[in-house]
């Protein structure tokens, strides 16, 4: 069946003489607060194209301030902005352009009521545009909004920057969490700051070392450096240096993930140590056992199969060092999940039991959270962690996949801020 055809009345796209015909076109476009003149179909382009021009107030406005200002030419003539589409209709604004004569920005083109400065689209389409874009790939919404791909980025850039100037993110922070993530292949990071009582990202910028992070915080200025109370981050010497250089008065709290990430990895060490020696003397019945115990020796205890139960119950006996390595490694985990008074004191018989093993990964584990033994029990006293910013990490990889990856670390943070920052605009009319 051939699909219906509907054409439109030229006598009501040209003149919309009602009234009330002229106040729902108005909503239809998006226009509620201009002046409709007139409608028509242009053949050439296969679109709607209405003519408008801004109501008395909005008139001859500096389009970066919306000061009002002196006319200073009529500019390049009418010009259009791409509206929604009327179903599967393309829809223009056409208007007057005029520039006036700023007293602050000069010579500029007049602000409209319905699309942003230096924008060829209305509000309204960049609005659900950037919706989509933290819903959807770029290039989906590029076929979708029929825009093309780098459009979509410029749109995206337009959204935050106005967003960001109507809101200090900044404002009100008091405890903080900060990581850095790999976006790119080649070593290219990103620093993430995370606001733990809004739970939003606030800052993102490229980069992994003392220089990056500093601009965070000489963006946040001295006074509000002084309101920090506490931090939470991993053990990378970067992030304490600036830390105790901007805001000393704040508390550092160690992610309890990353440090018993450390015993984790020093227990794998004493594995693949144990593994090769019973190689080397021809205990091959025993290396065919520890070869298939790595997850096991990883996993929580309450997590174990039946299989790998057995598989920890033979280490036992196989191998005590090996065994010891694993206790300690539970032990430390067991260190934050009491927390508090009592896990202060294990953590203290933890370091006594390390530093006397002689396990040697896990001696040098005892030397090194002693010199964090402070942030540690920092975090055991007050429960922060970086599991916020770790969400925030694994949604920003999300929107990584989405897009196919990125060729600028400034687009992603402009997505990312406009997606995890709480800038995202509503859909148009919701």
């Amino acid at each position: 069946m051939a699909p219906a055809r509907i054409r439109l009345s030229r006598s009501v796209l040209e003149e919309v003489p009602n009234v009330r015909m002229k106040s729902v076109w108005r909503r239809l476009l998006g226009v509620e607060g201009a002046v409709l003149e007139g409608l028509k179909f242009d053949e050439e382009a296969g679109a709607v194209v209405a003519s408008v021009r801004p109501a008395r107030r909005d008139r001859q406005r500096c389009g970066r301030c919306s000061r009002r200002s002196g006319r200073y030419d009529s500019g390049e003539g009418r010009r259009r902005w791409r509206g929604l589409d009327l179903g599967s209709i393309p829809v223009y604004l056409e208007a007057e352009a005029p520039r006036v004569n700023c007293i602050e920005h000069g010579v500029t083109v007049t602000a409209v009521p319905w699309a942003r400065h230096d924008s060829r689209f209305t509000q309204a389409f960049e609005d659900q545009t950037a919706w989509l874009v933290t819903r959807t790939s770029r290039s989906a919404v590029s076929e979708l909004m029929r825009v093309a791909w780098r459009t979509v980025g410029g749109i995206i850039t337009r959204v935050v920057q106005e967003a960001e100037a109507a809101v200090d993110r900044l404002s009100g922070l008091r405890r903080i969490g900060i990581d850095e993530i790999s976006y790119r292949k080649g070593h290219k990071y990103l620093i993430v700051v995370v606001d733990h009582d809004q739970g939003r990202l606030v800052w993102a910028t490229p980069g992994r070392d003392e220089a990056a992070l500093s601009r965070f915080f000489e963006a946040l200025g001295p006074r509000r450096c002084a309101r920090l109370e506490l931090i939470s981050a991993d053990a990378a010497h970067w992030i304490a240096s600036v830390v105790k250089r901007y805001c000393p008065q704040a508390r550092l709290c160690l992610d309890p993930f990353h440090v018993v990430a450390w015993a984790t990895e020093a227990l794998d060490q004493v594995r693949r140590q144990v593994w090769n020696t019973a190689r080397r003397r021809g205990h091959y019945d025993i290396a065919r056992e520890l070869k298939g115990a790595r997850f096991a020796l990883w996993k929580n205890p309450e997590n174990l199969t039946r299989r790998q139960e057995g598989k920890i119950a033979s280490i036992r006996y196989l191998n005590e060092p090996l065994f010891r390595a694993y206790l300690l490694k539970e032990q430390l985990r067991l260190v934050f999940k009491k927390a508090g008074s009592l896990g202060k004191q294990i953590l203290g018989e933890w370091l006594q039991w390390a530093r006397r093993c002689r396990i040697r990964p896990f001696v040098t584990l005892a030397r090194t959270i002693s010199r964090h033994r402070v942030d540690i029990e920092t975090t055991l006293d007050l429960g922060l962690s970086n599991a916020l910013v770790e969400s925030v990490n694994t949604k920003i990889r999300l929107l990584t996949r989405i897009a196919f990856g990125f060729h600028s670390a400034q687009a992603l943070i402009s997505l990312t801020t406009l997606a995890l920052g709480g800038l995202c605009p509503p859909l148009p009319g919701r």
